[in-house]
């Protein structure tokens, strides 16, 4: 029997690739790469406050689904696009997460062309 179960729910963002938006396994919450994509994963190509909102924006919903919030993100990995959106990504950041800030590693032009900004996370689930 697998420790792991899988986070579905009806707002939630899919995908046609190979993998799973969010895994419960014991007691955290592990949320796969969150870009700019509506619900059927399309990606939408905005400005870089839009794609970074979006993205937070879906993260947040798969951290709901699974019984999480916001709050009890323990770790976010983020991959920002160009240098330049440096400045902008950290004052968004702090719109969506609070002190005290969850260990953060953050990645700077490893996207191509395709995203301005990508997320994930992990959460501390266990109650």
């Amino acid at each position: 029997m697998s420790n792991k179960k899988v986070v579905k729910g009806g707002n939630i963002p899919t995908s046609h690739l190979p993998f799973s938006p969010g895994i419960i396994s014991g007691g955290h919450l592990f949320v796969s790469g969150q870009a700019s994509v509506d619900d059927k994963g399309a990606i939408v190509t905005d400005t870089f406050e839009g794609e970074c909102r979006r993205s937070f924006e879906n993260l947040k919903r798969i951290a709901e689904a699974a019984g999480a919030t916001l709050d009890d993100a323990v770790q976010v990995r983020n991959y920002v696009g160009k240098q330049e959106y440096l400045a902008e990504f950290n004052a968004i950041y702090k719109a969506y997460f609070n002190e005290p800030y969850p260990a953060r590693t953050t990645l700077i032009g490893c996207l191509g062309d395709l995203l301005k900004f990508e997320v994930d996370a992990v959460f501390f689930i266990d109650k």
